[in-house]
Order: C-alpha cells, then structure tokens, then sequence
C-alpha cells in the first residue's frame, strides 16, 4: 500500500511515543533497530514480530539514507496504537520522487510489515523536500474482530 499524502489525525499522536533524530548515516542503524526492538518487546510480539519489525525499520531507514541529502537528519517516530507499532521515518532530500516501490527492497518491506506508505512533501519557501516513509506492525498474536 502506498501513499502521495500524509495520514489524516497525523497530528493527534504529535507528542506520544518516542522520537528518534540523528545524522542520517549508516552508522546510526544500529540505535533505531535497538528502540524498535524494545519497543515491541514491550508491547509482548514474539520473536518473529520483533525481528520483522527491526528489519523492517532498518529498511525503511537504509532507504531513507540513501535518499538524504548532505548533511540531512533522520527522524524515526514510534508510537504504539492498540498494541501496533506505528513508525513514521522521514529525511530531507533533494529529490521530489519517492522511494522505488518496484526495489528487492521495497517488497522485502512490504512484506515484513501489516502496511506501509510513502510519500514526498515539499520543504516550504527551500528547494528541498522531505521523503516520508510510514509503516505498521502488528504482533502475530493480534487478530482482527
């Protein structure tokens, strides 16, 4: 599932979870897999989910990087709704395209997760953008009613 625009209510959970923001750089994975990991053993997903959801944010993340622009920061949000771990990724970039939904990457993403969306906004009164990559994961023991 992909998107061209944010969510609608984006702003309600403005203030809830944990923000991340860090020099979008390779080297900073390691500290959003940890967190997305804690997280979801908080929220009691088993081993598979928690792994899937580190892989999945350290996609999302790689993909994001190498999308930046120098100098760019990383912003990764979590926040937990109804026992799903929602994580919003965003990084400046010079680009107004957005990530290739046909990648080896993108599908392993979209495989690994219970939805995912993307988007790019521009930056107001710059010549920049912002690529917006969101994605929810839900614990193997949830079932829809």
């Amino acid at each position: 599932m992909s998107h061209t625009e944010p969510h609608s209510g984006e702003s309600e959970n403005a203030l809830a979870g944990v923000e991340l923001r860090m020099a979008a750089d390779p080297t900073q994975l390691s500290i959003v897999r940890a967190v997305a990991a804690d997280i979801a053993m908080r929220q009691d997903f088993d081993l598979d989910s928690i792994e899937d959801l580190k892989l999945a944010v350290d996609e999302a993340c790689s993909t994001l990087i190498s999308l930046a622009a120098k100098g760019a920061v990383l912003s990764a949000r979590f926040v937990v709704v109804d026992g799903a771990v929602q994580v919003a990724t965003t990084v400046g970039t010079e680009r107004s395209a957005p990530p290739d939904r046909d990648s080896f990457g993108w599908r392993v993403l979209s495989a690994l997760v219970d939805s995912v969306t993307t988007w790019v906004a521009p930056v107001a009164g710059e010549e920049a953008y912002e690529v917006h990559i969101d994605l929810v994961k839900r614990s193997s023991g949830m079932v829809d009613a």
